[in-house]
Parts: C-alpha cells; structure tokens; sequence
C-alpha cells in the first residue's frame, strides 16, 4: 500500500503592504498637485476677472470643486481599497473596458508624460547653474516609423532623474525621501509667502484693485478651467489604497489633508501675487515672469537663482509623487490580466510593483526622446478631467448598484457636491471640445487605441490571484 505524499502548502506571491499613514498619502496629494501651474495660471485668471477678490473666489471655487471630486474618492477608496485609483471605480462601476481605457491612458500620457515633461523641466532649471543641462544638440539620433529619437545631454539629464527617482521608489524608503521632498517644496513655499508679506514692499490694497477695461460677462467660467488644471492631482492618495493603513478611515483623512493644504497654499500665494501688484499689472505679465517679478517688486530684486533652487526641488517633488502613484495603476490591470502580467509582481523584500515602476520609467524615457511629450500631453491633457468625473460619477452608480455594501466612508455633500464636480467636468471636457475640436479629437483618438489592445489582452491574459499582507 503506497502513502501519498504530503501536499506542500501553496508559496503565496509578495504582496503589497499597508504601511503608509495619511500624512504619507497627502504628501502624495500635496507634491502631484502643486506643480508649475500656480507659476503661470494667476496671470491667465488675472486677465479674466474683473477684481483681486473675483480672482481669489475663482481659486477658491476650483479648490472646492477639487474638495468635492476628493471626497467622492474617498468614498470610493474606502469602499475598494485596492491600488490603482479611477482604474478601480471605472472597472467596478462601468466594466473593464471603460478602466482599461483609463489606465491606457494613464500609461501612454497621463503619468509617464507628466513624468517626462517634469523631467525636462527639471533639466531646464538645473541649466541657469549647469548650462550644458539645457543643450539640446543631439550626440545620436534613431530614426523609427513614425517617430524619431534623439539623445541631448538635456535628456541625459532628464532620463537620470527619472532613473533616479524611479529607483528609490523601488526601495520600501521611497516614502521617506518623498515626504522630505513634499516638506522642503510646502516649506519653501510658506517661507516665500511669510517673507513677502511680512518683509516685503507691498499693499494689501491691491486685493480689492479693479480692472479698468470691461471684461466679458461670464469670463470667470473660463478662468476656472485653468485653475482646476492647477488642482488636478488632488486623487493622487487613491492610487496607493491599497498600502494605506486603516484605509476606511486613512484614505479620506489623506484626501482631505492633501486637498485643504493645497488650496490654503494656493490663495495664499495669490494673496502675495495681489499684495506685489495690482490685478492689472499682474494680467500684464510675460510668459514666465511671474515669482521674477513679485520677487523684484517685494524685495527690490529679482532673486532667480534661489527661485530656481526652489523650483527644482518643486519639479522633483512632483515627480516623484506620479513615479509612486502611476505604477499603482499597471499593477492593478496586470493583475486583472489586462496588461502585461510581469507589472504584476511585487518584490519580495521591498513590497514595491517594481516591474511596474520600470515599465513607466522606460516610456518616460522614450518619451524624452522623442521630443513628442508636449504635444503627446496637450492632446491627452483633458482626459485627466474626464477620467476624474467619470470616476466620481462613480459614487451614484455603485449607490445604486450596491445599496447594502458597507461603507466606511460617505461622500461629503452627497449628492449636490459630487454632482456638481460632475456637471463642472462635464462643461470643461466640452469647452476642451468645442474651441479645441482638433486637438480634443485627437485625444480621443489616442485613448480609444487602446480598444484593440484591450481585446488582445482580454484573450491571451488570465487575472492573477489576489493576494494580501
């Protein structure tokens, strides 16, 4: 009589591990969030408002739109606490191909782009102290269809920051070096703002100066689609659900956190640029001379090279938040059997997708040099509004659907909050559509490429089993 041998237990696959708190998660929010847009948007709202208060209420209108759509997601990050942010709640609520097509997107532009166009900024300003940073004669040149590829000692400088960054998100320390990089950016920026207040030569009249030319009616509707451009990663935290402690109260604490800190940051540096110059001065403005200008009017010069320290160190910090929060995304699809199922595999020390990380850091690269990104990005640029209303639409449809679920978390201000942030996404993918149609289409376009990989993916792939630590 033969005995069986004993079965050996199942090995269980790395996982991912909840070990970030909420202020972790919104020094995610606070770094993707705050970026080169609060540099160049208050002049674009300054020419479209008719007053210092009129501006400072369209900031603080988009901040509350902002607010709104993080609640939303709070919610829904609470009620599937898993990686990958809208990739999740589209799935859930619309079906994997509606989450495939936002992912995609996320891969193709939304992340890696950001990354790259961050990158070749940050090669910028590390120019005014290394000029050949900025060089963009090209050492060799590939030729592809449809596409060239060119390496500059720009994108040297800008492919090693995205190695860099992409490395020490590898390690489980990442957030440690990441919530250094968020606190240098949130305290130079205080620093800024309490210095030229206090010290600088201004006048808080300036807040209720007035524009002397009429301004259309209904201007203030078209300066709030910049300002919520400025606002876009305030979802950042959902991405990493999944590694957030006690996420059904977590994720939304980091939500808020995030949220309320960048719109506290955002008027008050508003606040700075009216004490510097009146509103019409400040609409006046060239491309690019905004901190130059209020630092020369505050200070009696123009401190551009300690800007641009600041401004590298912003530049990174914005980054590294999208080189954490993307790969979160490719994780969920590989597991899911919609994307190559190597971006599936967590490193067994460091508890990090690293195979997913490498992937986005790889078309980042590419995406350098290419030379393409900004084009690459401006075509895809609403997507992120679409993506995130949909997302937040979200809210209604799994109320509907699953009335019973336990939820640890409810949207604040259901349902007139989420519903607004809705209708407001709405009305600025259309605005995109209608003075854009070209462009827009395009988008479009690319985003719907996507489809026939889906259906390749959904085919060959299986989903991977889940697994948890």
């Amino acid at each position: 009589m033969s005995v069986a041998a004993p079965q050996q237990p199942a090995v269980q696959a790395p996982a991912l591990v909840r070990r970030l708190g909420p202020f972790d998660a919104a020094a995610i929010v606070i770094s993707n969030v705050i970026g080169g847009g609060i540099f160049f948007v208050p002049v674009i709202v300054a020419g479209l408002t008719t007053s210092g208060w009129a501006m400072l209420g369209v900031w603080l209108l988009g901040g509350l739109l902002a607010f709104a759509g993080a609640m939303a997601y709070a919610e829904l990050a609470a009620l599937r606490p898993k990686a990958g942010g809208e990739y999740v709640y589209l799935r859930e609520a619309y079906g994997p191909l509606a989450a495939f097509l936002s992912g995609w997107t996320s891969f193709v532009a939304g992340f890696s782009g950001a990354i790259a166009a961050g990158a070749v900024a940050l090669a910028d300003y590390l120019g005014r102290f290394v000029p050949a940073a900025t060089d963009r004669t090209p050492l060799v040149s590939l030729d592809l269809p449809y596409i060239s590829l060119a390496l500059t000692p720009q994108a040297i400088v800008a492919i090693t920051a995205i190695a860099a960054l992409s490395a020490i998100h590898v390690h489980r320390s990442g957030r440690l070096v990441h919530n250094l990089l968020a606190g240098l950016k949130v305290s130079a920026l205080l620093v800024f703002v309490a210095l030229g207040l206090s010290l600088g030569k201004g006048d808080l009249g300036n807040v209720a100066s007035t524009r002397a030319d009429a301004v259309p009616a209904g201007a203030w509707l078209l300066a709030l689609i910049p300002v919520m451009f400025s606002y876009s990663g305030w979802n950042a935290a959902a991405y990493v659900a999944e590694e957030i402690r006690d996420p059904g109260r977590n994720v939304p604490r980091a939500l808020a956190l995030g949220t309320l800190g960048v719109i506290g940051i955002y008027l008050l540096l508003n606040v700075l640029f009216l004490y510097a110059m009146p509103l019409t001065d400040l609409a006046a403005l060239p491309d690019g001379r905004l901190t130059d200008t209020v630092a020369e009017r505050l200070f009696g010069f123009v401190a551009g090279n300690v800007l641009a320290v600041f401004t590298i160190v912003s530049i990174a910090a914005s980054v590294s938040a999208m080189v954490w929060a993307g790969p979160r995304v490719y994780y969920a699809m590989a597991r899911d059997g919609v994307f190559l199922p190597a971006a599936a595999r967590v490193h067994p020390v460091q508890r990090t997708p690293v195979l997913a990380i490498t992937a986005q850091a790889v078309w980042s690269a590419i995406l350098v040099l290419s030379g393409t990104l900004a084009e690459l990005v401006a075509y895809t640029g609403f997507a992120v509004v679409l993506f995130s209303g949909v997302a937040v639409l979200a809210v209604f449809v799994l109320r509907w659907r699953e009335p019973d679920s336990p939820r640890p978390y409810k949207a604040l201000g259901y349902p007139i909050a989420p519903a607004v942030f809705v209708l407001a996404s709405a009305v600025m993918v259309g605005n995109e559509i209608w003075n854009s149609p070209g462009t827009a289409l395009t988008g479009l376009g690319i985003i719907l490429a996507g489809v026939p990989l889906y259906l390749v993916f959904a085919r060959s792939l299986r989903p991977l089993p889940e697994t948890t630590a």
